[in-house]
């Protein structure tokens, strides 16, 4: 099968680009993939720069999943969920380009990137699941909570807002917009940037400042894993 990630050392700058499908969904396959990458930047002593494909980020969980095999959906968004945790902990910068599209898990993991950049266009970002009928999950709640403005924060998890890529700066999911002539310039030139910081004075900031959160997290995945497993089990 077809990695559904490419890995391309430059210096000390690893980007990792998805290419899964046509709107990058988060299936089990992508995640893995996404880890052994971050496995090797680790190893490379690499800051991330994780791009998506031309016109989306990614569009969230693969939905074929859950109408094939709930289970397999569970474990699917535990490993999503974790997935976000580890780049949050991640001990080198993770810059996150914004390609096009970006909803649900697509967005959870542009919040969970140290500098999000996007492309200016007729894209959508946003955390639709309520919207198609999904009660959002506490992971889902908890990491908007501590990156969205608190003025966003209920219209984009309880209204199922979207918002375009400027609006998405104003809230939080991005850090900057620029046209798509100068993304990845723009996105290598932040982590260029970041490349000079004491690395591990930013790996022990990072890990003080997000301690309580990164504890909120472990709890709420746990808990969503536990919840569903439940209710699969109800429905026996």
């Amino acid at each position: 099968m077809t990695n559904p990630v490419d890995y391309e050392l430059n210096g000390d700058i690893a980007t990792i680009t998805m290419h899964s499908g046509k709107v990058n969904a988060m299936s089990i396959d992508l995640i893995d993939a996404i880890n052994v990458a971050l496995d090797r930047a680790e190893q490379d002593v690499a800051i991330v720069v994780l791009v998506g494909q031309q016109g989306v980020f990614s569009a969230g969980y693969d939905l074929k999943v859950f109408q094939a095999d709930m289970e397999t959906g569970v474990e699917m968004v535990k490993a999503g969920s974790t997935l976000c945790r580890r780049l949050l902990s991640f001990p080198y910068p993770v810059v996150g380009v914004c390609t096009g599209h970006a909803v649900a898990q697509g967005c959870f993991t542009l919040l969970s990137c140290d500098y999000r950049v996007g492309v200016k266009g007729p894209y959508s970002l946003g955390l639709n699941e309520v919207a198609i009928g999904m009660i959002m999950h506490h992971f889902g709640i908890e990491l908007p909570r501590s990156r969205l403005i608190p003025a966003a924060f209920y219209r984009a998890v309880v209204n199922a807002e979207m918002y375009d890529p400027e609006a998405a700066v104003d809230i939080g999911f991005l850090d900057k917009v620029v046209d798509e002539s100068r993304l990845m310039d723009d996105a290598y030139a932040e982590a260029r940037r970041l490349s000079q910081l004491n690395l591990p004075a930013y790996k022990a900031t990072k890990l003080k400042v997000r301690a309580g959160l990164l504890k909120t997290l472990d709890d709420a995945i746990e808990k969503d894993y536990q919840e569903q497993m439940a209710m699969l089990k109800g429905k026996v």
